[in-house]
């Protein structure tokens, strides 16, 4: 009998990290009958998961919430969910009736073979089919796996899958694991491949499983998704996975479906959502780091992928596969933590501004559109006027504020004139300044709120401006261009092309936090400091839409 090399598409579980498993009916039951039309050997069709089923997403509780889009199961066609080993109670899992889900996988980490097998057992003992996911496989040493081989061929399942959870693996290291469980696993378990594209290798890694194993008898298993969608990086494509299968090892995926699948339903979330190869995304696989720990520093910091490089660095390799934020935090500061003597800057700085205005000019879109009116204000009441993160062109700026190291590297390769003829103000987490700026102390200009309320951005721009401004003594404050962020990035900023500060969208939730801070900061200030919207802004308390 001629060895079968299976396509397994996931994106209804790995995707499921993406949408919060909000995929919504119709999506999901259009993506199964398109999979199913494209003959996808094995379709995975969401989590097994404690928490009764919200009908939509792919969170299912029991198999019967399943079973609405499962009517027209097609022959031959294995449909799965997955349980992450320790976190399902099998009390709710009923015996298999062949009318839903066909079979589980049961994924579990480094070090757990022994619990993960013995989970898997009471699953196949109910009558399902049993698939394994080693987490992490990259960190089994050849003795690990020939230990869990040994626990695998006890419990025979149908396939035991290598996952590159990191997108670490290069090609010598899958080499390495897959001859050592070719030779030990007994050969009717099936052998699969479930990779993440953070070196940008996942479609090549499984073309290279699957010439590592040309020799063998044994099944192949691939796992895919569409357009690649999973945490992080996501995935290898199933459009690319068939397409090779059809064209060197005789599939027979319907190519048609699979692009009607794509153009039917994920359209929609790859407009919505962000997935995909990134350089941040490349760093953890590097460092065989926890995606977590990257979209934890890119949602909550923006960072920049040299301070990603240099935090994730500092972590301890056993750190990095975990996702400890209060560590994280604490690593993320103490990176931007760069302490200077201050001192002689601010005394200056508050020579500049004594018994004078000052104007801060964020790059909200109005810093473009009423620039006559901002400018008009310039001249009659004739502040010091500081760029806030951005330079936008066309203001005669007294200084230039930076408090991210992208911005000021932008600012400084963009609009090389101005940065070259106006003083710059930096804080001391900025590490690319030539040494004759004015330095801050990152840390004198922060406040991330209270242990109960903390804020995320707490270093935000105008924010770290406004109480920069509190410092050096300014009496009047003038502000521009800070309008709050659109749902569209390039409706946000006058200068559409500034490095993008908040990379998932969460337009409405920044914009609450902002407010929250900046409401704070007039708390603190009382009536110390007058401050004067110019352009209108949704954080001011006078703001209307009409």
């Amino acid at each position: 009998m001629a060895k079968k090399i299976q396509l397994l598409d996931c994106t209804l579980r790995d995707g499921a990290y993406i949408t919060g498993g909000k995929f919504g009916v119709p999506a999901i039951k259009g993506l199964i009958k398109k999979l199913g039309e494209a003959n996808a050997d094995i379709i995975e069709c969401g989590w097994l998961k404690n928490p009764a089923y919200e009908e939509g997403t792919t969170y299912f509780h029991v198999p019967d919430d399943l079973k609405e889009f499962l009517q027209d199961k097609k022959p031959g066609i294995t449909y799965v969910v997955m349980i992450d080993w320790d976190r399902y109670d099998l009390d709710t899992l009923p015996p298999c009736t062949h009318d839903s889900i066909d079979a589980v996988r049961v994924v579990f980490p480094h070090g757990k073979i022994e619990g993960g097998t013995a989970v898997a057992k009471k699953i196949k003992d109910k009558g399902y089919q049993v698939y394994l996911q080693l987490a992490n496989t990259l960190s089994y040493s050849d003795e690990d796996l020939i230990e869990a081989a040994e626990y695998i061929n006890e419990l025979d399942p149908v396939s035991i899958s290598v996952v590159d959870t990191f997108g670490a693996m290069y090609e010598e290291d899958l080499e390495r694991i897959v001859s050592v469980l070719d030779r030990t696993v007994a050969p009717q378990i099936k052998l699969g491949f479930h990779s993440h594209n953070n070196q940008q290798l996942a479609f090549a890694l499984c073309k290279h499983f699957v010439d590592i194993l040309a020799d063998s008898q044994r099944d192949i298993v691939l796992d895919s998704s569409l357009c690649g969608m999973g945490r992080g990086a996501g995935n290898a494509t199933t459009e690319l996975v068939a397409s090779f299968l059809d064209r060197s090892h005789n599939g027979r995926y319907d190519m048609n479906m699979i692009m009607d699948a794509i153009d039917l339903y994920m359209e929609y979330f790859r407009e919505k959502y962000t997935w995909g190869y990134s350089t941040r995304y490349m760093i953890a696989g590097m460092y065989c780091c926890h995606v977590n720990n990257i979209a934890y520093l890119t949602q909550n910091h923006r960072t920049g992928a040299k301070d990603m490089k240099n935090i994730i660095e500092s972590l301890s390799p056993e750190d990095r596969t975990k996702y400890d934020y209060d560590l994280l935090e604490e690593k993320y500061l103490l990176n931007q933590s760069r302490h200077v003597d201050d001192e002689q800057a601010l005394s200056d700085l508050r020579k500049a501004v004594s018994g004078r205005k000052v104007m801060l000019i964020a790059p909200g879109r109005s810093s473009v559109t009423q620039a006559e009116s901002i400018k008009n204000v310039t001249a009659q009441e004739k502040p010091v006027v500081f760029a806030v993160n951005a330079v936008i062109p066309g203001y005669a700026y007294d200084y230039l504020f930076f408090t991210n190291e992208a911005r000021f590297v932008y600012a400084k390769d963009v609009y090389t004139d101005v940065f070259s003829a106006v003083k710059k103000v930096i804080l001391s987490n900025i590490t690319a300044g030539s040494g004759d700026e004015y330095v801050v102390n990152f840390d004198r200009v922060i406040n991330r709120g209270s242990p109960s309320h903390k804020w995320p951005h707490f270093d935000n721009a105008m924010i770290t401006a406004l109480r920069l401004m509190s410092m050096i003594e300014a009496k009047e404050i003038l502000i521009a261009g800070f309008d709050g962020f659109k749902t569209q990035y390039n409706e946000s900023y006058g200068d559409v092309n500034l490095p993008t500060l908040n990379p998932e969208n969460k337009w409405d939730e920044l914009n609450e936090e902002i407010k929250d801070m900046y409401m704070s900061y007039r708390r603190s200030i009382g009536r110390d400091i007058d401050i004067r919207f110019i352009t209108p802004s949704i954080f001011d308390e006078n703001y209307s839409e009409n």
